[in-house]
């Protein structure tokens, strides 16, 4: 009695009889062990697809980062922002002052992040062809919770952080052994989801409002 197995085996030998070729490896750009920042072009299209996205992206130079951080939460009209331990010092002196700075801690509850306005982050990876930010919760990005309640994330990419595509993006992001890995939020866009009549909701299981920094010192 044929199976439902054999029947497909047989189509798939049926429908190859006349190829002699061996399958042609797909080659790949090689995955540099010390990555230097993108090309001009890379981030030219990352910028250009995380606008599609309907979030918004500055590019700025090293020494404007902390500057502009403070422009967009004044502009966003944000009173308060919460900072992982790791985000740089100088960015957390430049908007103290300008809205109430909150450390996170393990003291910070679920109520205390739903009345806070923003969470000011760094990334893991920037990915061209798709537009993605990936946090892999370092020290600059902290926990995940941390940036999913707040209604606006500002995010800080360097250049030397955008990858041309997700397999490249993968090959940055997988553990070196030692330690364990760590969990990955891969954010394309705001938060938004649609109903069954297709109405548009943003915000829903994340921040409303994107903001990505490119630091590109080209």
């Amino acid at each position: 009695m044929s199976t439902a197995r054999d029947d497909i085996l047989a189509r798939v030998r049926d429908a190859t009889a006349d190829v002699t070729s061996p399958p042609q490896e797909t080659r790949r750009p090689p995955v540099h062990d010390q990555p230097g920042p993108a090309a001009p072009e890379v981030l030219d299209l990352f910028v250009e697809r995380v606008a599609d996205y309907k979030a918004q992206v500055i590019r700025v130079g090293r020494d404007e980062v902390a500057t502009t951080v403070a422009d967009v939460l004044r502009r966003e009209g944000c009173r308060s922002v919460i900072v992982p331990d790791g985000v740089d010092e100088d960015w957390v002196r430049t908007i103290d002052g300008v809205v109430q700075v909150r450390r996170d801690s393990p003291t910070v509850t679920h109520d205390d992040l739903d009345r806070t306005d923003a969470v000011l982050t760094g990334s893991a990876v920037g990915i061209a062809t798709t537009g993605t930010v990936v946090l892999d919760h370092g020290p600059d990005q902290g926990r995940r919770e941390v940036t999913l309640v707040p209604d606006t994330q500002v995010c800080v990419v360097r250049s030397d952080q955008v990858v041309p595509d997700v397999p490249e993006a993968v090959q940055r992001l997988r553990p070196d052994g030692s330690g364990h890995p760590r969990p990955l939020t891969w954010i394309s866009g705001p938060s938004a989801t649609s109903d069954i009549e297709l109405v548009r909701f943003e915000g829903v299981h994340g921040p409303r409002t994107l903001i990505v920094l490119l630091v590109d010192d080209s």
